[in-house]
């Protein structure tokens, strides 16, 4: 089977490993978003929500496209729009959502991924509207894992609130998507980004939905119907 030259980019980019010995393992995919066409996802043409990657994988094999990598990339309501702030393609879809609440989301802080011309940023969400006008796509979660190398201060290195996770940090402009392969709390996933990525800021995407779907892995998850959901985009 022939391999699409982004598939082998990826590839050639993304790293496995542990921690530690003992310790949990994480799936790690970085996308350089100024060379890859990456791209925010969560309705179709006739505007229903997608719900699951293979779906959006569907549409764009339809346009003689093709999703080489996606992964679900923020949280969502029952009718799977965006609790937060949603860009793509530059067109705000959902508004930054800076109101008090409770769940993972409403932790503070919580922030936002973006990427710009200048590559990708994770920034938390009340630094977001100085940026806003450079953003050509963007997502809001939370809570922020790091932030300026410091692990969230609400996180119990003891918690046995345990899932499969997902999150985001940017390196060098870079994007950073990481997966959990076994079930961790936030202060192990947060101390993964810093300790083994060596990320400044990183930002929590979500748990026990969290997706990856990475055909050149014959990778295809589908823990739950998703709301917004990130990718890239070969021809």
């Amino acid at each position: 089977m022939r391999v699409p030259p982004a598939l082998l980019l990826l590839a050639s980019v993304a790293a496995c490993g542990t921690m530690r010995a003992g310790e949990p393992h994480f799936t790690v995919i970085t996308v350089d978003p100024l060379r890859e066409r990456l791209q925010l996802f969560l309705n179709d043409e006739q505007g229903r929500p997608y719900k699951r990657l293979e779906r959006v994988a569907a549409a764009l094999d339809g346009r003689g496209q093709h999703l080489s990598f996606g992964m679900n990339a923020g949280m969502y309501h029952a009718d799977y729009s965006p609790v937060g702030l949603f860009v793509a393609d530059g067109v705000e879809l959902s508004p930054l959502n800076l109101s008090p609440g409770k769940g993972n989301f409403f932790l503070r802080p919580n922030g936002v991924f973006l990427v710009s011309d200048a590559g990708a940023q994770v920034v938390e969400s009340s630094a977001y509207p100085a940026l806003a006008g450079k953003a050509r796509l963007a997502t809001q979660s939370g809570p922020m894992l790091l932030t300026n190398g410091v692990v969230n201060p609400l996180f119990d290195p003891d918690s046995r609130s345990r899932h499969v996770r997902n999150g985001v940090c940017a390196l060098d402009g870079k994007a950073v998507f990481v997966i959990s392969e076994e079930r961790v709390n936030f202060y192990q996933f947060a101390r993964y980004f810093r300790d083994v990525l060596k990320c400044r800021d990183a930002l929590y995407l979500d748990g026990s939905v969290s997706s990856l779907y990475w055909p050149a892995l014959g990778r295809n998850d589908h823990r739950a119907d998703l709301g917004p959901m990130i990718g890239v985009i070969a021809d």
